[in-house]
């Protein structure tokens, strides 16, 4: 599962990492430009090593989303909206995020729950107006709930804006027959538990080609002036 194996790697970095710290701070006590070449070729090879290892990956079975929700161009280098449709004359556009991406520290690595809870933030916006209606919801394998309701202002590019306005009540104070009207609202423009498994598998390769190029990044500023990165395969 590419999940792991991108935990795993991680793991792996934390742990070559402490110990690269001890050799890095014996070797600025002894003030020597020696020290320092050997501190940096330790890295590079460590951060190549890794980067073969991620390379090598066998990504997950490529998943369409579900029709008529389309990707948005460029969302895997970005942290903005995923997918996108319209919806009579709404536009409809999703966000996807984990756990520790909220609250961080929220996640554990090792509990296969965290990789089958994800957070959606749908933006429905319509003509000429400058707010859009906001929801954060809980998306599951088998379920989705709703977290809060709001309205944020877009700004001239099109970005929600952090709002300082009221956000709304707690959701689940809301009586029964609001909540439920407000989850027939979304599911009739198409955010369901149908959405999980595209979004799921968008992040482990989100995940992947984040940390390929955190190595290689890396790595190259670590080499500048030395030739080509060390972390190219």
């Amino acid at each position: 599962m590419l999940r792991r194996a991108l935990t795993s790697a991680a793991a792996a970095l934390r742990q070559r990492h402490s110990c690269h710290a001890l050799v890095a701070r014996r070797s600025s006590s002894s003030s020597s430009s020696s020290g320092s070449t050997a501190v940096n070729s330790i890295i590079l090879r460590s951060l190549k090593d890794h980067y073969l290892e991620v390379s090598k990956m066998t990504p997950p079975p490529k998943i369409s989303p579900p029709s008529p929700f389309t990707v948005v161009k460029g969302a895997l280098d970005g942290n903005g909206p995923v997918l996108e449709r319209t919806h009579g004359n709404e536009e409809i556009r999703i966000s996807v995020m984990r756990l520790a991406n909220i609250i961080p520290g929220g996640g554990d690595e090792n509990d296969e729950d965290d990789i089958n809870q994800l957070f959606v933030h749908v933006d429905i916006s319509k003509p000429g107006q400058k707010e859009s209606l906001h929801f954060l919801c809980g998306l599951y394998p088998d379920a989705l709930g709703i977290h809060s309701v709001s309205l944020r202002t877009r700004d001239d590019t099109g970005f929600l804006e952090a709002s300082n306005k009221y956000g709304g009540p707690v959701f689940q104070d809301i009586d029964e027959r609001t909540r439920d009207a407000f989850h027939s609202y979304i599911e009739e423009r198409g955010i369901s538990e149908s959405l999980f498994p595209f979004l799921q598998a968008w992040l482990y390769v989100k995940d992947h080609r984040n940390l390929m190029r955190w190595f290689r990044t890396i790595g190259t500023f670590i080499n500048e002036g030395k030739g080509a990165s060390a972390t190219h395969a």
